[in-house]
């Protein structure tokens, strides 16, 4: 199978300025992301779609291909996924002449998932009838104790008839999209033009390796994990 990957990396960021070039150990972030998917060698092309020259040239000396810079329509606070890689994936199929056959979405905000993270979707993707695969991590704080405010009253966001009580080891295991992985088919993102299919796998990975970068604190956060290595 041909495997694209595709790293987005948007110059502009709200929570930490400049985020995808900002260091963890003396590395910049987007650097996790590229030599992990570098290290996977089912992967055909790694590619770094950006709007900014400076991450455009920091990924090329990485390893990543960078053969165009992504247009403004598709970098914008708004821009979803979904479009920035089917662009990608249309753009480099034109200039290689070969089609894929499945897009591996690798956000460089999850600098602890690991090429074994990928490998082991792509090993799945390969070995199962599923259209696409998406990582998860459980919820530390179970949807069926949230609550919503209408007016001034509290009321169960997930209408149960009663209070939920019940010992926390004892509710149903809930997950949560931790963004470290997307792999879907051709089919699912060139015609469908979405990254989840209807047949989705979900791959488990846990707190340390979950880790998505948004703010400073996560920053940090990582660097601690890191440089304790809790993560291999």
């Amino acid at each position: 199978m041909k495997f694209l990957s595709i790293i987005p990396a948007r110059g502009g960021s709200k929570g930490i300025p400049r985020k995808n070039l900002a260091k963890i150990n003396g590395r910049p972030l987007i650097e996790y992301s590229i030599k992990a998917a570098l290290d996977v060698s089912q992967i055909t092309d790694v590619v770094v779609s950006t709007d900014d020259k400076e991450i455009a040239d920091v990924s090329r000396e990485l390893g990543a291909q960078v053969p165009f810079i992504r247009p403004l329509e598709l970098a914008t606070d708004k821009a979803q996924s979904a479009p920035v890689v089917r662009h990608a994936v249309e753009f480099m199929e034109k200039l290689k002449g070969y089609t894929y056959d499945a897009v591996l979405m690798l956000q460089p905000t999850s600098p602890l998932r690991k090429s074994l993270h990928i490998k082991k979707a792509l090993d799945i993707y390969q070995s199962s009838d599923i259209d696409s695969l998406v990582s998860v991590v459980s919820v530390s704080q179970h949807p069926y104790r949230m609550k919503k405010l209408v007016g001034n009253k509290l009321i169960n966001y997930i209408d149960q008839g009663f209070e939920n009580m019940i010992p926390r080891q004892e509710l149903p295991e809930v997950y949560i999209r931790n963004g470290a992985i997307y792999l879907c088919s051709r089919s699912v993102i060139i015609h469908k033009k979405v990254l989840v299919g209807e047949n989705c796998y979900g791959l488990v990975m846990d707190d340390f390796e979950s880790i998505n970068i948004d703010s400073k604190l996560d920053l940090v956060l990582a660097e601690t994990i890191l440089r304790e290595g809790k993560v291999g």
